[in-house]
């Protein structure tokens, strides 16, 4: 469709805001640039409802018209930068507002702290308001853009993202997409028993569908809320909660779902929100006979979505919060015709949850057999890479990978759960099961980094040995991903090697969900101490600060390194080069609690030893390599430059 066509389907009518009048043109341009897929896409999802694609472009056409003009400007911008989201300066940290730093003017407070550290990418936990009980860490959501009165008022959030904005920080917040909170207006509505707001969900009158539905779909949350559908009383229906109880899952096949979610997510982009997080977006779409999760029509619907913020706020990227199986994971930034118009960030969860198996196991067979078998991203993709966050370590590993590694699947994930969840007395980790499943031994894992990597329990100890040990994988694990293709993203706190927090055992809405455990409040007291230097703490915070400034200082980490896996036939090392025409860094972990080697000849060739010396990076160190092989000692990470 051309520019023409476009304007037709708005009726003839431009937009009116004198204020935007310079840039009403953009809206028609952006317009007729995406309305041939995003036609498609809602007849393919809605076919017949003629008049609601009428009422979604009436709508984008007010959404553009709500957008500041100072955001509309930054869009101009970022799209002329190209894919900005690339640049190699991005260094995240994800955080509980209340718990960092107790209010959103507080928070503001710390960012001198956040850039001594070397943060310029932040995702908040949710703000908005939620229910007073649980509420799922404010994923069970009762606005999608009010702040929650413990934060502050939204004049504070406002003044915070223009803060933002001056500094060059990038804001990520969540779109809580799947489902809202039972007490949201929508949800009142419909316990009331109007039937509008009842098929904005999925309620039915008896077990009869639902039945049909839980033949095929798999429990979240087996231990605290089984099942997936609840019964209300007050509507005398049944209404889908994947999650929880308090969690009801919209029903998108409804399309006045769809235009009043796109409402929302404008609203919170028109906040001054970089990144919007679609949280549980592979669950969207529900299909009997199905685990209703990664459907086409899924990719689809994010598809849609993405589109309509090309066309109202092309300066806003989506990040797909998909926790799926490593090959589920890639199709979420699009492929086919979708490519380009899904998601331009996701998690790389693959990388994550292997790192711990190789821990675990001091062996990276599983890392290197997972990450060779990942389709290519799209070259405008980009991940999220980090070691821990708010949430659990899934095992969702390629069980045929574990086969061919000679383990069986079941087994293989039983000894992580014991490794880390304190079910065996020789290993350093001291961690929590989550969400444990009786009938397929199934469970995740949940902990503070320093504590699954050994910090805690070395502490109980005393041993120098081990407490050496634990800080060298926690550099070790957040070195690699500091110099992974993406943006790094590190979970406040681990920074300080913050320990578990127990104290979520005494509140009755938190104690059985052992996520609270690696959900601590900042330790500022350690934080005044880091000058003495002294400590594991000030440790790690000093060699993470570290890694991040050397990160800026290698443009080759950025956009412009391309990653290359390198094996070596020594399965306790990871190599990884980041490579550009005119420069490159070698990566070198060793997993293992002895020495290992490489080749030095080999690493000589590709241009990383000068004169049979090398000069490793991330501690300044400078050695003679001896016998032809270079010694990495145990736990140790290596970045080694071109010459």
């Amino acid at each position: 469709m051309n520019q023409s066509a476009a304007h037709k389907w708005l009726g003839g009518k431009r937009l009116s805001n004198p204020r935007l009048s310079d840039l009403e043109p953009l809206f028609e341009k952006r317009l007729a640039a995406n309305f041939t897929l995003l036609d498609q896409l809602f007849q393919e999802l809605y076919p017949g409802r003629e008049n609601d694609f009428s009422s979604l472009l009436e709508r984008l056409a007010s959404l553009f018209r709500a957008r500041p003009r100072e955001l509309q400007l930054q869009d101009l911008q970022r799209l002329g930068a190209g894919n900005w989201y690339q640049e190699g300066k991005w260094v995240g940290m994800q955080l509980y507002v209340d718990r960092f730093s107790a209010s959103l003017s507080g928070l503001e407070a710390r960012l001198p702290y956040l850039e001594d550290l070397g943060i310029n990418f932040l995702h908040l936990m949710p703000l908005t308001r939620r229910p007073k009980g649980p509420n799922d860490g404010g994923y069970a959501v009762n606005s999608y853009t009010e702040i929650d009165p413990r934060y502050g008022k939204t004049e504070d959030f406002l003044q915070l993202t223009e803060r933002f904005r001056e500094k060059g920080i990038c804001l990520m917040l969540d779109f809580v997409v799947n489902h809202t909170s039972d007490e949201f207006s929508w949800a009142e509505k419909a316990r009331q028993g109007d039937p509008k707001y009842q098929a904005y969900y999925y309620t039915y009158p008896d077990r009869t569908i639902p039945d049909l539905f839980e033949a095929h779909l798999p429990e979240i949350f087996p231990e605290t809320a089984p099942g997936n559908f609840s019964y209300i009383p007050e509507m005398d229906r049944w209404v889908m909660t994947v999650f929880n109880t308090y969690q009801w899952d919209l029903n998108y096949s409804n399309p006045e779902v769809f235009l009043e979610m796109l409402g929302n997510l404008a609203a919170l982009a028109n906040q001054g929100v970089d990144v919007v997080r679609f949280d549980a977006l592979a669950f969207l779409w529900k299909k009997i006979g199905t685990s209703s999760q990664n459907l086409p029509e899924a990719h689809k619907l994010i598809a849609l979505f993405r589109l309509c913020l090309q066309v109202v706020a092309p300066g806003v990227i989506i990040l797909a919060e998909a926790i799926v199986a490593p090959l589920e994971i890639v199709k979420y930034f699009g492929e086919g015709r979708l490519e380009g118009n899904e998601c331009e960030l996701a998690y790389n969860a693959t990388l994550m949850a292997c790192l711990w198996d190789a821990i675990a196991t001091k062996k990276t067979s599983l890392l290197y057999k997972s990450l060779l078998s990942l389709p290519p991203k799209p070259p405008e993709g980009s991940w999220i890479n980090y070691i821990r966050c708010h949430d659990d370590i899934g095992l969702g590993f390629d069980d045929n990978h574990i086969r061919q590694l000679g383990w069986d699947p079941g087994a293989h994930r039983r000894f992580l759960l014991d490794y880390y969840c304190q079910r065996l007395g020789w290993s350093p980790a001291k961690g929590a099961i989550f969400m444990f499943n009786p009938l397929t031994g199934d469970g995740r894992i949940t902990g503070s980094a320093a504590s699954l990597l050994g910090l805690e329990k070395a502490l109980e100890t005393g041993q120098a040995d081990a407490l050496d040990t634990a800080v060298r994988k926690i550099v070790l694990m957040h070195g690699i991903i500091l110099a992974s293709e993406g943006i790094p993203l590190i979970y406040a706190g681990d920074e300080l090697a913050a320990l578990n927090d127990y104290s979520y055992l005494k509140d009755a809405d938190k104690a059985d969900d052992s996520r609270w455990i690696n959900r601590p409040y900042h330790d500022w007291k350690a934080v005044a101490s880091l000058k003495k230097g002294k400590g594991p703490g000030a440790q790690v915070f000093g060699q993470i600060r570290s890694l991040i400034g050397l990160r800026r200082q290698l443009p080759v980490l950025g956009a412009a390194g391309k990653t290359h896996l390198h094996l070596t036939g020594n399965d306790h090392l990871l190599l990884f080069e980041r490579r550009s025409e005119t420069d490159g860094v070698m990566v070198i972990a060793n997993f293992d609690a002895e020495v290992q080697v490489v080749n030095a000849s080999w690493l000589a060739r590709l241009g990383y030893l000068a004169e049979g010396g090398y000069h490793n990076l991330t501690d300044h160190s400078r050695g003679k390599v001896q016998s032809g092989l270079l010694e990495v000692p145990p736990y140790a990470l290596m970045w080694l430059q071109l010459h």
